[in-house]
């Protein structure tokens, strides 16, 4: 990456969950605070409840449709890591900067994500095994 481009910050964790009301229970406990935001994400099948941790935050991803990639990953893999997201201030431009270093986009362009946010995913195996979440603010330029 260009020393002026690059991820600025952890913006979130996602794990996922099989039971997402017991799951944000346990977490409430688990970390003294309520959870900031829950979101249904309907072309993602996915309903998203985040917990806001000082600059960062924990996303449980709980799946509200069979054939969502939070239901395979659960079938596949059970519940835990799903993803990290990176937070970027120019979202097309982290995509190309990957995209030039050979790595495999889930997400070819940014599409809107959870909290109104810009998001693009980069397969795992061009991350380390990890899925990856680029992710822009609503009030960074594009």
């Amino acid at each position: 990456m260009a020393a002026d481009s690059g991820p600025a910050a952890i913006d979130h964790v996602g794990l996922a969950v099989a039971d997402l009301d017991a799951a944000t229970a346990f977490y409430q406990r688990l970390l003294g605070v309520p959870p900031s935001h829950r979101e249904e994400v309907p072309p993602d099948g996915v309903t998203a409840v985040f917990f806001d941790l000082g600059p960062s935050s924990l996303e449980l991803l709980g799946s509200t449709r069979a054939d969502s990639s939070v239901a395979r990953f659960l079938e596949r893999r059970g519940e835990g890591l799903h993803h990290l997201a990176y937070r970027v201030s120019d979202i097309e431009a982290e995509l190309a900067s990957w995209r030039g270093r050979g790595a495999e986009l889930i997400d070819e362009h940014p599409r809107q994500g959870a909290r109104g946010r810009l998001v693009a995913f980069i397969h795992p195996k061009s991350a380390g095994g990890v899925l990856t979440e680029l992710c822009q603010l609503e009030d960074s330029p594009s």
